[in-house]
């Protein structure tokens, strides 16, 4: 289990369409959708599509999809953070599906 000193809240609009592809953080993300939808998926796992009031997490390390749907997406996204750490994103490569 990751230590946690601090909790960032980022508000964040994607416009539609807009695909962040697969990518992981340095440290777990929670989050909710506030307007329209992502497709989102964890590796090895089914794509789900997230639509407003819906909530998410993003495992630390693991790879995650988190696209915009065809009217775009605004969401809160929790970034659970040591002491001074800052909240990363890596993109990785296409993970093969299952």
């Amino acid at each position: 289990m990751k230590p946690t000193s601090r909790v960032e809240v980022r508000r964040i609009t994607m416009p539609p369409g807009f695909a962040a592809g697969w990518h992981v953080h340095n440290g777990p993300v929670l989050g909710s959708v506030v307007a329209g939808s992502v497709h989102f998926q964890v590796e090895g796992r089914p794509e789900t599509v997230l639509t407003a009031g819906e909530v998410f997490h993003e495992p630390v390390g693991v790879p995650v999809r988190f696209d915009a749907g065809p009217e775009g997406a605004t969401f809160l996204g929790y970034f659970l953070l040591a002491d001074g750490e800052q909240p990363e994103i890596a993109l990785v490569g296409a993970v093969p599906v299952e």
